[in-house]
């Protein structure tokens, strides 16, 4: 059996998050969810991850927010975004503040797949 990676998926999207949970999960992922970046920060205060799959449009805390945080604190999590935003400048604004990965919805669960992998393997 595979080595379990604990992920922690931050998506205001409730129906999403279920989803990206349920299917993670049948890939032997350990997954908590938050719905927001304020959540995922509270979180991330208790309890470390070794992903973080992370929206970048929420309300209250954005995922840019979020990933300042993660990089101020000096957290291990290694960050895949996983977004709605098709926006080059968003995307580069958050491989500057420490993303691994920028993968777009509507998703493929085999690109997330392969992209958490290759993230995992660095």
């Amino acid at each position: 059996m595979p080595e379990t990676h604990s992920i922690l998926y931050v998506d205001d999207e409730p129906a999403l998050r279920m989803l990206v949970q349920d299917q993670l999960v049948a890939e032997q992922y350990a997954v908590d969810t938050a719905d927001d970046g304020d959540t995922a920060i509270e979180t991330l205060k208790k309890k470390s991850y070794d992903i973080i799959l992370l929206d970048m449009r929420m309300p209250r805390v954005g995922g840019i927010e979020v990933l300042k945080h993660i990089r101020e604190r000096k957290i291990k999590s290694r960050v895949i975004v996983l977004t709605a935003v098709d926006d080059l400048a968003v995307a580069i604004e958050a491989v500057k503040n420490g993303a691994s990965d920028y993968l777009t919805k509507p998703y493929d669960l085999n690109t997330l797949i392969g992209a958490i992998r290759r993230v995992m393997a660095r």
